[in-house]
């Protein structure tokens, strides 16, 4: 962004809009303190959105200043609130919403959230020509174009954590347990969470071929070797086969020696203070959407690869499937013997 059109934009008035949207993810203050104090430290100001984009269209919006992200870096969840909004998927919330933007003299977007997030401010932007920055703020890792995403290093210590608890009693009482994890179509916190724990196996989206991926996993040698065992699976869409209870109810049918037990984690893994990683990629991403705005980029999501900051397009960002390194399927077969 030249100095001429910023100074122009001062004058004007015009803000910097930030919202949270989707599922909360640990990190997301750390990413709304860093955006906030980015821009005002860059000579701009910015205003909060509460409730995501439903909050845009119902103008919760209140500006905010370096005492207001003050003393949050450390919390879990965000200050911001979050919401699904049925409303923005509608043409007339879409044109509340920027309405609203009008009202309240908001210029540029910045949207801190998973895949559907995203999806919206791509929607959003082309069709009034909005500038949107997307931040990749979700526990399950899937967004494309960045190696993490914030939430996802807190959610996979907050799994291994329970799951080493878990395995107490599964080794105490001879049990195979279950263990349910998010993700839903992505299996980045299963796989890496079973290798971290010591797990048995890990049953992932990217892993289901024709072969029968409960069959594998007693047929690798469980039967013969092992009483108790720990399995990670990632949550299922409802309308499929899959899931935690799907598989246990399956071993009791068709291995009835098996005393089995499930443990769904749920919520337990989108809460917590972020951890260090998690803080540190919040506040470099925040810092580089304001970089990016100062650079005239729009329309494209922050992230980091390879330890370096890149855009990405949403189209990419949102479109192209993430993939999962199948070494590590290798390496959790070879040490689960």
């Amino acid at each position: 962004m030249t100095e001429e059109l910023q100074n122009d934009l001062n004058e004007q008035n015009k803000y910097i809009g930030i919202l949270t949207s989707g599922g909360d993810a640990s990190g997301m203050n750390a990413a709304i303190r860093a955006v906030t104090r980015a821009a005002i430290f860059n000579g701009f100001k910015v205003k909060g959105i509460y409730r995501g984009y439903e909050g845009l269209i119902t103008d919760e919006v209140k500006e905010l200043t370096t005492e207001d992200v003050s003393s949050i870096i450390q919390r879990g969840g965000t200050i911001l609130k979050t919401a699904r909004s049925e409303a923005f998927t509608t043409p007339e919330g879409r044109k509340k919403a920027y309405e609203t933007m009008q009202k309240e003299n908001i210029d540029t977007l910045i949207v801190i959230g998973g895949d559907g997030s995203l999806t919206g401010a791509r929607i959003f932007a082309e069709e009034y020509n909005v500038p949107c920055i997307g931040l990749p703020g979700t526990i399950d890792n899937d967004l494309y174009g960045t190696d993490f995403t914030i939430g996802y290093d807190t959610a996979l210590n907050t799994i291994v954590e329970c799951v080493d608890k878990i395995r107490d009693t599964a080794t105490s009482h001879d049990r195979i347990f279950f263990v349910e994890v998010m993700g839903r179509d992505a299996g980045f916190l299963a796989q890496n969470s079973a290798i971290a724990t010591g797990a048995e196996a890990a049953i992932i989206p990217e892993d289901r071929t024709d072969a029968d991926q409960l069959e594998t996993f007693i047929g690798r040698g469980f039967r013969k070797t092992k009483n108790s065992s720990i399995v990670i699976v990632t949550e299922s869409p409802k309308d499929q086969n899959g899931g935690a209870m799907y598989y246990a109810e399956r071993v009791k049918k068709e291995y009835p020696q098996y005393d089995v037990r499930v443990s769904i984690l749920g919520h337990l893994q989108r809460g917590g203070a972020p951890s260090a990683n998690d803080r540190i990629l919040a506040s470099r991403l925040g810092e580089a959407a304001i970089q990016a705005l100062m650079e005239d980029q729009r329309n494209v999501m922050i992230g980091v690869r390879n330890n370096e900051i890149v855009y990405v397009p949403f189209a990419q960002a949102i479109k192209n499937d993430k993939p999962i390194d199948k070494s590590l399927i290798r390496v959790l077969n070879e040490l689960s013997i």
